[in-house]
């Protein structure tokens, strides 16, 4: 099943750092958590979530490589706007939340398998 961004900005306390990109089209199929680059890269999967407390440019070349349309950041994690600035040119949706990975992983768990 996929939701779309829209669907989880209105079920779980986020902020849209990226307000102009649209949220009702992107869809989420699945999420990945890490912190580590090379694992994304190596295993995440075109059209999840990206959950994460990593907020440096890197992330952005990341989601676009392996087609992560969002990055959300965890423990209300805010990037520099060099990095929310890449992430609008590349149409990749930022989100930041006061939750903790664990909490927002569960949440969105739950939003998709329900």
């Amino acid at each position: 099943m996929a939701i779309s961004v829209e669907t989880i900005l209105k079920n779980i306390e986020m902020t849209n750092l990226t307000p102009d990109l649209d949220i009702t089209k992107t869809q989420i199929e699945n999420g990945y958590v890490s912190d580590l680059l090379s694992d994304v890269m190596g295993s995440a999967q075109p059209n999840q979530i990206w959950v994460t407390i990593m907020r440096h440019l890197n992330t952005i070349a990341v989601a676009s490589m392996t087609e992560i349309p969002v990055i959300l950041f965890a423990k209300d994690i805010i990037p520099e706007q060099s990095v929310i600035d890449k992430a609008r040119e590349e149409g990749i949706i930022l989100l930041t939340s006061p939750l903790t990975v664990f909490d927002l992983t569960g949440k969105i768990y739950t939003l998709l398998n329900n």
